[in-house]
């Protein structure tokens, strides 16, 4: 199986890998996991938007993977396209953690790009 389809599954893990540190606080309250007070604002907050925003990255990355596979992109450029995709998404989930806005954005448009290369590889691979 393609290191690519493995990526789908790392992506799929990121958004609850991101919001798990925001849980470790003792004044979480796992009978409320989704209290709106809990996470308003700092790390929590943070924490919490970085999730989002992985989840939302998921669908489309998951998409380009299987489309760039199925329509005969080239596996070897997909793979290394795909462990890219995971460790800009890690770099701005960190990014989200320390506050730092400008390499976050910067980030999040690379992992994007790369993306948007998965799903069209097949058009350049021929």
């Amino acid at each position: 199986m393609p290191i690519s389809i493995w990526c789908i599954l790392i992506a799929a893990i990121l958004p609850i890998a991101a919001v798990f540190p925001a849980k470790l606080d003792k004044s979480y309250d796992n009978n409320k996991p989704r209290d709106p007070d809990y996470w308003r604002s700092g790390f929590r907050a943070r924490a919490s938007a970085a999730a989002a925003n992985s989840f939302e990255a998921l669908p489309f990355f998951a998409a380009a993977v299987i489309i760039g596979l199925w329509q005969g992109g080239s596996v070897e450029w997909i793979n290394k396209l795909a462990v890219l995709f995971i460790g800009l998404r890690i770099i701005y989930i960190l990014c989200y953690y320390t506050d730092r806005a400008t390499p976050r954005s910067i980030s999040w448009l690379a992992a994007l790009l790369s993306a948007v290369a998965i799903f069209t590889s097949p058009i350049w691979s021929v």
